[in-house]
């Protein structure tokens, strides 16, 4: 037989705990607020990519040609009455240096000026990232990104220096300093009735002051206006407590009250850590924060009923033992369960904190602080919540038989 583990006499010191952190997540609420993100506040999110001016495109053939430079691969795609249907494409990490593709575009009819790194690897091209360009013979400009780290330029500080004439302003990197790639938002006062389409050219120009004309790329422009932000912010409120209620309900017809009560109590504990690390560390609040929270919601219900069915079935088994041994051995009988379940997600979720950026590294780390806050809620806050239940109950049923009798007696 396994050693039986005293948990609930932590039961205390964890509620102790518990409540000073939570009380500590509701102060930071309340004086410090949510660093929002676009997604709950009226605004321009913009993608862009600062890059080198390689040359220019033209096609000046009798048909249509449409050119998509990829991540791997560069295709021009031919379509019109006077011509046959065809595409020609060359996978940049084989085709060679620049002035080798430039050759090979040439032979199908598409001229290639190159101006600056004939000799580098075409591999390093800029996608095209808002969609095809039509050639003609209009010039199509094409960039590429830094060869090495000697020719990264731009910063999150430079380029929130150089856009902060523009508004309220918020810059992050994407995938790191050394891909050039960043997302800039600017919040929208309602001041200005074209902020959607003025705002995005203003940032552009002032990127290029900053950085010199041609070296940047808009890869995104997101505009959230101000009554969509204000419904997604009512909504996740709305999404979270009908989360609630149906955790609740759910427990309540699966279990007794006692337990949907605990059930909701640990996850109601642990969307209020999660909100206090996102408040006090100024992460940004978004809709992946939200699908965060969520997802910590859902695993820790999870281990919760997988606890609170042996507590069941441990109680049916013995059902003189007092309230708190059940709980100590129906835990203790699940804790290797729980641990590895929780290692093994942990580790994948490592996978994501380490090797990711922007949004999913925030994602992943938001998920590792709700994963530990789960696991230990399941275990001190539900389990002591049914023990602390039944103490009172029976204490209630002594003091009722005590009454009985007494009267008996008269």
């Amino acid at each position: 037989m396994k050693r039986l583990v005293r948990f609930h006499k932590a039961f205390l010191p964890a509620a102790i705990v518990s409540a000073a952190l939570v009380l500590l997540s509701v102060f930071g609420l309340a004086t410090k607020g949510f660093n929002l993100g676009v997604d709950f506040q009226a605004g321009v999110n913009e993608y862009v990519q600062l890059a080198y001016p390689v040359g220019t495109m033209r096609y000046a053939g009798g048909s249509t040609a449409r050119l998509s430079i990829g991540d791997t691969t560069l295709s021009v795609v031919f379509t019109g009455d006077d011509a046959q249907s065809r595409t020609a494409r060359w996978n940049l990490a084989t085709v060679g240096t620049i002035a080798d593709l430039a050759a090979a575009l040439r032979a199908e009819g598409v001229e290639f000026a190159v101006r600056d790194g004939a000799g580098l690897a075409a591999a390093l091209l800029v996608p095209t990232y808002q969609g095809d360009f039509v050639l003609s013979a209009a010039a199509v400009p094409v960039h590429r990104r830094a060869r090495d780290a000697n020719e990264v330029f731009g910063s999150v500080e430079e380029i929130r220096a150089a856009v902060g004439s523009v508004g309220s302003v918020a810059v992050q990197d994407v995938g790191g300093r050394e891909s050039m790639q960043y997302v800039i938002r600017v919040g929208d006062d309602g001041s200005d009735p074209a902020f959607g389409s003025t705002v995005p050219a203003a940032i552009d120009r002032a990127l290029e002051a900053a950085f010199g004309a041609g070296r940047v790329v808009t890869m995104r422009t997101d505009f959230v206006g101000a009554r969509f932000s204000k419904d997604l912010a009512n909504n996740s409120w709305k999404l979270f407590l009908l989360t609630l209620a149906v955790i609740m309900i759910y427990a309540s017809v699966r279990f007794k009250v006692q337990f949907a009560a605990g059930a909701v109590l640990a996850i109601v504990h642990d969307v209020a850590i999660m909100i206090g690390f996102i408040v006090w560390t100024r992460m940004e609040f978004n809709t992946t924060s939200i699908a965060a929270i969520l997802t910590i919601l859902g695993y820790s219900i999870n281990d919760t009923i997988v606890i609170f069915d042996r507590i069941r079935e441990d109680h049916k088994l013995n059902p003189t033992d007092k309230m708190t041994t059940i709980i100590d051995k129906s835990i203790t009988e699940t804790l290797g369960r729980t641990v590895i379940t929780t290692v093994t997600t942990l580790l994948a979720v490592f996978a994501l904190y380490f090797f990711t950026s922007g949004s999913i590294k925030d994602f992943a780390l938001a998920l590792v602080v709700g994963m530990v806050s789960g696991t230990y809620s399941t275990i001190f806050i539900a389990g002591g919540f049914v023990g602390l239940w039944d103490s009172i109950a029976a204490k209630r049923r002594a003091k009722a038989e005590g009454q009985a009798g007494a009267a008996t007696a008269r």
